[in-house]
């Protein structure tokens, strides 16, 4: 019986309740997506179902973090961050993207739209799959990078340059002929997600990190002028995180140090020898997806 009990995956409350956010996020994007709430003259669904998907985005960011603030990191918590962000940052990208432009390749294409959206949905997944195998391995979970573009950044980038379009086009349901470079956003997306480029995941940086004054103002301007601009902002965010991945090879040592500041803590943690592995890391690879 005791052998039983110590098997239980351990279940904490803070965490989970910010995973669960972000997987309510995503199904709601989704409703609004095929006109549950809205008409389907307008935009203004889709500008809802953007606004959802970015909102689960910083579910996301908060959830592993304050995990491991608190001490409530979990195995459980990494596969359930997993199926939410199937649904927030796979499922609802890709029915926006078909509602919006693939749906009009189904006749003309033979079906290409579909196909382009399922793409993106099957590497989003297998992205998510590899990430909890390679996390689950001894001393992996303790990476400073990841491997492939993270499906939250891959979904970031889709829906705010989305919104950016919208937000030029007016009030108009059509974008312009600017959405059809999307469908090859998708796919250049999708390559990225399952490839072996590596971007920083910045897990070092928390509620406790400290840093100097100028990293302060930046991060203070950078928030002013989202809230400020928030029909082009988050596609400039999220657009110069999947650029920064693509240069970082030819980035100085030095200056991806600076960029990629880690904690001190977090130094020395590498420093030291390794612990062994244990079924409950202390470290929850969930909030690096």
């Amino acid at each position: 019986m005791s052998d039983t009990a110590e098997r239980e995956p351990r279940i904490f409350v803070l965490p989970n309740l910010m995973t669960a956010g972000n997987l309510l996020c995503g199904f709601l994007a989704s409703l609004h997506i095929v006109g549950r709430f809205q008409p389907d003259d307008g935009h203004q669904r889709y500008i809802w179902a953007i606004g959802l998907i970015l909102l689960a985005c910083f579910f996301d960011l908060l959830d592993g973090r304050l995990a491991r603030m608190t001490g409530q990191s979990s195995s459980f918590g990494r596969e359930f961050d997993s199926l939410a962000d199937v649904v927030s940052f796979g499922v609802a990208p890709a029915l926006l993207m078909h509602d919006i432009v693939l749906a009009e390749f189904e006749q003309s294409m033979a079906g290409l739209g579909w196909l382009i959206a399922c793409i993106y949905l099957v590497c989003g997944a297998m992205r998510l799959a590899r990430f909890n195998c390679l996390a689950a391995m001894p001393h992996q979970g303790g990476s400073t990078h990841f491997r492939g573009c993270p499906i939250p950044v891959a979904a970031g980038v889709i829906v705010s340059l989305t919104l950016f379009l919208l937000w030029l086009d007016g009030s108009n349901r059509e974008i312009g002929r600017w959405r059809y470079a999307l469908p090859v956003l998708m796919l250049i997306l999708s390559y990225l997600m399952v490839s072996n480029v590596e971007y920083p995941s910045f897990k070092a940086v928390n509620f406790r990190t400290r840093r100097s004054f100028h990293w302060v103002l930046v991060s203070i301007l950078v928030l002013f002028f989202t809230v400020r601009y928030w029909q082009w902002m988050p596609m400039v965010l999220f657009v110069s995180y999947l650029a920064y991945g693509l240069v970082r090879p030819w980035i100085s040592r030095q200056w991806r140090q600076q960029l990629e500041e880690e904690d001190e803590e977090e130094k020395s943690a590498k420093a030291s020898p390794p612990a062994p592995a244990r079924d409950d890391s202390t470290e929850d690879p969930a909030s690096l997806i």
